[in-house]
Protein backbone atom coordinates (compact mmCIF):
# COMPACT_ATOMS: atom_id res chain seq x y z
CA UNK A 1 0.00 0.00 0.00
CA UNK A 2 1.25 3.25 -0.74
CA UNK A 3 2.83 5.61 1.92
CA UNK A 4 0.03 8.38 2.93
CA UNK A 5 1.65 11.63 1.21
CA UNK A 6 1.84 14.80 4.37
CA UNK A 7 -0.66 17.29 3.65
CA UNK A 8 -0.10 19.86 1.37
CA UNK A 9 -1.57 23.47 1.11
CA UNK A 10 -2.06 25.60 -1.97
CA UNK A 11 1.05 27.50 -1.33
CA UNK A 12 3.06 24.73 -1.24
CA UNK A 13 1.69 23.28 -4.50
CA UNK A 14 0.11 25.75 -6.96
CA UNK A 15 1.65 28.45 -9.14
CA UNK A 16 2.93 31.73 -8.00
CA UNK A 17 -0.21 33.32 -9.25
CA UNK A 18 -2.65 30.99 -6.27
CA UNK A 19 0.55 32.30 -3.78
CA UNK A 20 0.00 36.02 -4.73
CA UNK A 21 -4.20 35.23 -4.35
CA UNK A 22 -3.76 33.95 -0.87
CA UNK A 23 -1.66 36.72 0.07
CA UNK A 24 -4.31 39.16 -0.24
CA UNK A 25 -7.10 37.06 0.92
CA UNK A 26 -8.98 35.10 -2.13
CA UNK A 27 -7.35 31.82 -1.04
CA UNK A 28 -7.17 30.46 2.74
CA UNK A 29 -4.71 27.57 3.06
CA UNK A 30 -6.52 24.38 3.90
CA UNK A 31 -6.05 22.69 6.72
CA UNK A 32 -4.37 19.90 7.59
CA UNK A 33 -6.65 17.09 5.65
CA UNK A 34 -5.62 13.54 4.70
CA UNK A 35 -5.51 12.64 1.36
CA UNK A 36 -7.67 9.73 0.05
CA UNK A 37 -5.84 6.44 -0.29
CA UNK A 38 -5.54 4.55 -3.34
CA UNK A 39 -7.85 0.99 -3.40
CA UNK A 40 -4.72 -0.25 -4.94
CA UNK A 41 -1.08 -0.27 -5.41
CA UNK A 42 -1.33 0.25 -8.83
CA UNK A 43 -3.90 3.30 -8.01
CA UNK A 44 -1.14 5.17 -6.80
CA UNK A 45 0.53 5.27 -10.15
CA UNK A 46 -2.04 6.68 -12.18
CA UNK A 47 -1.22 9.85 -13.69
CA UNK A 48 -2.24 12.69 -12.01
CA UNK A 49 -4.85 13.77 -14.47
CA UNK A 50 -6.81 10.53 -14.46
CA UNK A 51 -6.41 10.88 -10.17
CA UNK A 52 -7.95 14.49 -10.34
CA UNK A 53 -10.92 13.17 -12.30
CA UNK A 54 -11.10 10.90 -9.84
CA UNK A 55 -11.09 12.90 -6.63
CA UNK A 56 -13.53 15.58 -8.28
CA UNK A 57 -16.08 12.81 -9.17
CA UNK A 58 -15.63 11.71 -5.41
CA UNK A 59 -16.52 15.17 -3.62
CA UNK A 60 -18.25 17.33 -5.77
CA UNK A 61 -20.11 18.25 -3.11
CA UNK A 62 -18.16 19.49 -0.67
CA UNK A 63 -17.19 22.34 -2.42
CA UNK A 64 -13.23 20.74 -3.48
CA UNK A 65 -12.00 20.37 -6.85
CA UNK A 66 -8.98 18.17 -7.71
CA UNK A 67 -5.81 20.03 -8.57
CA UNK A 68 -2.75 18.23 -9.60
CA UNK A 69 0.66 19.84 -9.42
CA UNK A 70 4.83 19.40 -8.75
CA UNK A 71 3.37 15.79 -8.63
CA UNK A 72 1.19 15.72 -6.08
CA UNK A 73 -2.28 16.19 -5.57
CA UNK A 74 -3.82 18.79 -3.80
CA UNK A 75 -7.71 20.22 -2.44
CA UNK A 76 -8.21 23.13 -2.91
CA UNK A 77 -11.87 25.51 -2.27
CA UNK A 78 -13.91 25.53 -5.60
CA UNK A 79 -14.57 28.85 -7.31
CA UNK A 80 -18.40 30.46 -6.38
CA UNK A 81 -19.25 29.68 -10.31
CA UNK A 82 -18.34 26.15 -9.58
CA UNK A 83 -20.50 25.89 -6.23
CA UNK A 84 -23.67 27.56 -8.22
CA UNK A 85 -23.07 25.01 -11.07
CA UNK A 86 -23.13 22.13 -8.49
CA UNK A 87 -26.36 23.85 -7.00
CA UNK A 88 -28.18 23.90 -9.80
CA UNK A 89 -27.59 20.63 -11.03
CA UNK A 90 -28.44 19.32 -7.60
CA UNK A 91 -31.83 20.98 -7.95
CA UNK A 92 -32.94 20.33 -11.08
CA UNK A 93 -32.58 16.97 -10.06
CA UNK A 94 -34.39 17.04 -7.46
CA UNK A 95 -37.20 19.22 -8.73
CA UNK A 96 -37.19 16.44 -11.59
CA UNK A 97 -37.65 13.73 -9.29
CA UNK A 98 -40.85 15.26 -7.92
CA UNK A 99 -42.35 16.31 -11.30
CA UNK A 100 -41.98 12.49 -12.10
CA UNK A 101 -43.33 11.73 -8.99
CA UNK A 102 -46.26 14.22 -9.47
CA UNK A 103 -46.91 12.85 -13.14
CA UNK A 104 -47.19 9.36 -11.66
CA UNK A 105 -49.88 9.89 -9.29
CA UNK A 106 -51.29 12.38 -11.58
CA UNK A 107 -51.57 9.14 -14.30
CA UNK A 108 -52.64 6.70 -11.51
CA UNK A 109 -55.53 9.25 -10.23
CA UNK A 110 -56.88 9.44 -14.10
CA UNK A 111 -56.51 5.94 -14.57
CA UNK A 112 -58.61 5.46 -11.47
CA UNK A 113 -61.15 8.13 -12.80
CA UNK A 114 -61.67 6.20 -15.83
CA UNK A 115 -62.33 3.15 -14.51
CA UNK A 116 -64.78 4.62 -12.36
CA UNK A 117 -66.62 6.54 -15.63
CA UNK A 118 -66.44 2.96 -17.22
CA UNK A 119 -68.69 1.25 -14.35
CA UNK A 120 -70.82 4.00 -13.82
CA UNK A 121 -71.20 3.80 -17.63
CA UNK A 122 -71.93 0.03 -17.56
CA UNK A 123 -74.44 0.74 -14.63
CA UNK A 124 -76.48 3.24 -16.52
CA UNK A 125 -76.58 1.07 -19.47
CA UNK A 126 -78.05 -1.81 -17.53
CA UNK A 127 -80.43 0.30 -15.65
CA UNK A 128 -81.82 2.31 -19.05
CA UNK A 129 -81.87 -1.47 -20.55
CA UNK A 130 -84.28 -2.83 -17.76
CA UNK A 131 -86.75 0.42 -17.81
CA UNK A 132 -86.62 0.28 -21.76
CA UNK A 133 -87.51 -3.43 -21.84
CA UNK A 134 -90.62 -2.89 -19.01
CA UNK A 135 -91.78 0.49 -20.63
CA UNK A 136 -91.66 -1.53 -23.93
CA UNK A 137 -93.49 -4.21 -23.40
CA UNK A 138 -96.31 -2.25 -21.35
CA UNK A 139 -97.04 -0.14 -24.38
CA UNK A 140 -97.08 -3.31 -27.25
CA UNK A 141 -99.60 -4.88 -24.91
CA UNK A 142 -101.37 -1.38 -25.47
CA UNK A 143 -100.60 -0.75 -28.62
CA UNK A 144 -99.71 -4.25 -30.74
CA UNK A 145 -97.50 -2.75 -33.67
CA UNK A 146 -94.25 -3.40 -33.50
CA UNK A 147 -93.03 -1.03 -36.89
CA UNK A 148 -94.48 1.98 -35.58
CA UNK A 149 -93.50 1.64 -32.72
CA UNK A 150 -89.93 0.66 -33.47
CA UNK A 151 -89.99 4.17 -36.21
CA UNK A 152 -91.11 5.95 -33.54
CA UNK A 153 -88.13 5.00 -31.59
CA UNK A 154 -85.81 5.49 -33.97
CA UNK A 155 -87.36 9.21 -34.96
CA UNK A 156 -86.68 10.18 -30.90
CA UNK A 157 -82.91 9.08 -31.87
CA UNK A 158 -82.56 11.30 -34.82
CA UNK A 159 -84.71 14.47 -33.16
CA UNK A 160 -81.98 13.78 -30.52
CA UNK A 161 -78.72 13.69 -33.12
CA UNK A 162 -79.83 16.38 -34.97
CA UNK A 163 -80.10 18.61 -32.01
CA UNK A 164 -76.82 17.53 -30.23
CA UNK A 165 -75.45 18.39 -34.06
CA UNK A 166 -76.92 21.73 -34.49
CA UNK A 167 -76.61 23.21 -30.49
CA UNK A 168 -72.76 21.85 -30.79
CA UNK A 169 -72.76 19.77 -28.74
CA UNK A 170 -71.72 17.23 -30.30
CA UNK A 171 -69.73 17.73 -33.34
CA UNK A 172 -70.94 17.43 -36.88
CA UNK A 173 -69.39 14.90 -38.82
CA UNK A 174 -67.85 15.35 -41.90
CA UNK A 175 -68.86 12.23 -43.98
CA UNK A 176 -68.67 11.68 -47.78
CA UNK A 177 -70.57 9.20 -50.24
CA UNK A 178 -68.62 6.83 -50.40
CA UNK A 179 -68.76 6.40 -45.70
CA UNK A 180 -72.71 6.41 -46.18
CA UNK A 181 -72.99 3.61 -48.61
CA UNK A 182 -70.43 1.81 -46.09
CA UNK A 183 -72.60 2.57 -43.47
CA UNK A 184 -75.51 1.74 -44.96
CA UNK A 185 -75.70 -2.13 -44.21
CA UNK A 186 -74.86 -1.38 -40.90
CA UNK A 187 -78.06 0.46 -40.45
CA UNK A 188 -80.26 -2.08 -42.49
CA UNK A 189 -79.22 -4.45 -39.84
CA UNK A 190 -79.28 -2.30 -36.87
CA UNK A 191 -83.13 -1.83 -38.29
CA UNK A 192 -84.05 -5.43 -38.61
CA UNK A 193 -82.56 -6.57 -35.40
CA UNK A 194 -84.55 -3.48 -33.28
CA UNK A 195 -87.43 -4.46 -35.35
CA UNK A 196 -87.12 -8.27 -34.29
CA UNK A 197 -86.48 -7.38 -30.86
CA UNK A 198 -89.96 -5.20 -30.67
CA UNK A 199 -91.99 -7.72 -32.58
CA UNK A 200 -90.66 -10.61 -30.40
CA UNK A 201 -91.43 -8.41 -26.93
CA UNK A 202 -95.32 -8.53 -28.27
CA UNK A 203 -95.13 -12.13 -28.41
CA UNK A 204 -93.52 -13.49 -25.38
CA UNK A 205 -92.41 -12.31 -21.94
CA UNK A 206 -89.76 -9.58 -21.71
CA UNK A 207 -87.06 -12.42 -19.52
CA UNK A 208 -87.96 -15.20 -22.51
CA UNK A 209 -86.95 -12.81 -25.44
CA UNK A 210 -83.89 -11.91 -23.06
CA UNK A 211 -82.85 -15.73 -22.35
CA UNK A 212 -83.09 -16.37 -26.50
CA UNK A 213 -80.69 -13.00 -26.81
CA UNK A 214 -78.60 -15.25 -24.91
CA UNK A 215 -77.16 -17.14 -27.54
CA UNK A 216 -75.48 -13.82 -29.34
CA UNK A 217 -71.56 -15.15 -28.45
CA UNK A 218 -73.03 -18.58 -30.48
CA UNK A 219 -74.17 -16.36 -33.77
CA UNK A 220 -71.35 -14.40 -33.39
CA UNK A 221 -68.54 -17.60 -33.54
CA UNK A 222 -70.83 -18.87 -36.10
CA UNK A 223 -71.09 -15.51 -38.63
CA UNK A 224 -67.27 -15.14 -37.78
CA UNK A 225 -66.49 -18.44 -39.42
CA UNK A 226 -68.70 -18.14 -42.59
CA UNK A 227 -67.53 -14.71 -43.54
CA UNK A 228 -64.54 -14.09 -41.56
CA UNK A 229 -62.67 -16.90 -41.69
CA UNK A 230 -62.16 -16.92 -37.80
CA UNK A 231 -62.37 -20.32 -36.39
CA UNK A 232 -62.88 -20.97 -32.74
CA UNK A 233 -60.46 -22.57 -31.17
CA UNK A 234 -61.57 -26.29 -28.79
CA UNK A 235 -62.74 -23.58 -25.85
CA UNK A 236 -64.47 -21.64 -27.17
CA UNK A 237 -66.70 -24.48 -28.46
CA UNK A 238 -67.02 -25.84 -25.44
CA UNK A 239 -68.14 -22.72 -23.83
CA UNK A 240 -70.75 -22.44 -25.86
CA UNK A 241 -72.32 -25.40 -25.18
CA UNK A 242 -74.12 -24.11 -21.62
CA UNK A 243 -75.46 -21.30 -23.19
CA UNK A 244 -77.13 -23.39 -26.26
CA UNK A 245 -78.53 -26.04 -23.59
CA UNK A 246 -79.46 -23.58 -21.43
CA UNK A 247 -81.71 -22.01 -23.75
CA UNK A 248 -83.19 -25.01 -25.15
CA UNK A 249 -84.34 -25.98 -21.57
CA UNK A 250 -85.82 -22.54 -21.45
CA UNK A 251 -87.64 -22.67 -24.19
CA UNK A 252 -89.36 -26.07 -23.30
CA UNK A 253 -90.23 -24.75 -20.26
CA UNK A 254 -91.20 -21.54 -21.05
CA UNK A 255 -94.96 -20.69 -20.12
CA UNK A 256 -95.89 -18.13 -22.92
CA UNK A 257 -93.86 -20.10 -25.77
CA UNK A 258 -94.75 -19.33 -29.29
CA UNK A 259 -92.85 -20.16 -32.53
CA UNK A 260 -93.74 -16.20 -33.81
CA UNK A 261 -91.39 -14.77 -30.26
CA UNK A 262 -89.07 -17.43 -30.14
CA UNK A 263 -88.27 -16.56 -33.92
CA UNK A 264 -88.16 -12.90 -34.07
CA UNK A 265 -85.69 -13.43 -30.72
CA UNK A 266 -83.52 -15.20 -33.27
CA UNK A 267 -83.73 -13.32 -36.01
CA UNK A 268 -82.66 -10.10 -33.58
CA UNK A 269 -79.72 -12.56 -32.55
CA UNK A 270 -78.59 -13.31 -36.53
CA UNK A 271 -79.18 -9.33 -37.27
CA UNK A 272 -77.59 -7.19 -34.27
CA UNK A 273 -74.42 -10.14 -34.90
CA UNK A 274 -74.26 -9.41 -38.59
CA UNK A 275 -73.58 -5.77 -37.75
CA UNK A 276 -70.91 -6.54 -35.44
CA UNK A 277 -68.87 -8.83 -38.40
CA UNK A 278 -69.95 -6.09 -41.01
CA UNK A 279 -68.17 -4.09 -39.21
CA UNK A 280 -65.21 -5.61 -39.32
CA UNK A 281 -65.24 -6.73 -42.89
CA UNK A 282 -65.84 -3.21 -43.80
CA UNK A 283 -62.98 -1.48 -41.68
CA UNK A 284 -64.57 1.84 -42.15
CA UNK A 285 -61.92 4.70 -42.15
CA UNK A 286 -63.26 6.97 -39.53
CA UNK A 287 -62.46 10.76 -39.54
CA UNK A 288 -61.55 12.68 -36.79
CA UNK A 289 -64.91 13.57 -36.42
CA UNK A 290 -66.63 10.67 -36.87
CA UNK A 291 -66.29 8.67 -33.15
CA UNK A 292 -68.34 6.23 -31.76
CA UNK A 293 -71.32 8.38 -30.94
CA UNK A 294 -71.36 9.86 -34.22
CA UNK A 295 -71.22 6.54 -36.30
CA UNK A 296 -74.14 5.53 -33.86
CA UNK A 297 -76.13 8.50 -34.73
CA UNK A 298 -75.85 8.50 -38.30
CA UNK A 299 -77.01 4.83 -38.07
CA UNK A 300 -80.16 5.99 -36.16
CA UNK A 301 -81.20 8.69 -38.90
CA UNK A 302 -80.24 6.28 -41.48
CA UNK A 303 -82.66 3.71 -40.11
CA UNK A 304 -85.73 5.93 -39.00
CA UNK A 305 -85.22 6.77 -43.20
CA UNK A 306 -85.12 3.30 -43.89
CA UNK A 307 -88.16 2.06 -41.90
CA UNK A 308 -90.39 5.26 -42.42
CA UNK A 309 -91.38 3.81 -46.23
CA UNK A 310 -92.15 0.30 -44.32
CA UNK A 311 -94.29 1.43 -41.94
CA UNK A 312 -96.70 3.17 -44.39
CA UNK A 313 -96.57 0.22 -46.64
CA UNK A 314 -97.14 -2.36 -43.82
CA UNK A 315 -99.42 -0.91 -40.50
CA UNK A 316 -99.80 2.45 -41.76
CA UNK A 317 -99.68 5.57 -39.79
CA UNK A 318 -101.04 4.80 -35.78
CA UNK A 319 -99.33 7.20 -33.84
CA UNK A 320 -102.04 9.55 -34.28
CA UNK A 321 -104.38 11.16 -30.96
CA UNK A 322 -107.37 9.90 -31.75
CA UNK A 323 -105.64 6.11 -32.77
CA UNK A 324 -103.80 6.04 -29.57
CA UNK A 325 -106.78 7.12 -27.43
CA UNK A 326 -109.20 4.86 -29.05
CA UNK A 327 -106.28 1.88 -28.11
CA UNK A 328 -105.81 2.76 -24.42
CA UNK A 329 -109.44 3.08 -24.12
CA UNK A 330 -110.09 -0.13 -25.79
CA UNK A 331 -107.65 -2.23 -23.20
CA UNK A 332 -108.88 -0.78 -20.52
CA UNK A 333 -112.39 -2.23 -21.09
CA UNK A 334 -110.35 -5.41 -21.70
CA UNK A 335 -108.60 -5.08 -18.41
CA UNK A 336 -111.23 -3.73 -16.27
CA UNK A 337 -114.88 -4.28 -18.12
CA UNK A 338 -116.81 -3.42 -14.86
CA UNK A 339 -116.05 0.38 -15.06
Amino acid sequence: EAPEAPPVCPEQSAPAAMQSAAAIGLLRPCAARPILKSPSPGAARLPASRAALRLSAAAPRAGLVAAAGLGRIGLVPASPEQEKRSDCLVAAAASGKAAAGEEAGEESGAALAKTLQLGVFFGLWYLFNIYFNIYNKQVLKVFPFPINITTVQFAVGTTISLFMWATGILKRPKISGAQLLAILPLAIVHTMGNLFTNMSLGKVAVSFTHTIKAMEPFFSVLLSAMFLGELPTPWVVLSLLPIVGGVALASISEASFNWAGFLSAMASNVTFQSRNVLSKKLMLKKEASLDNINLFSIITVMSFFLLAPVTLLTEGVKVTPTFLQSSVSIHCLFVFPTL
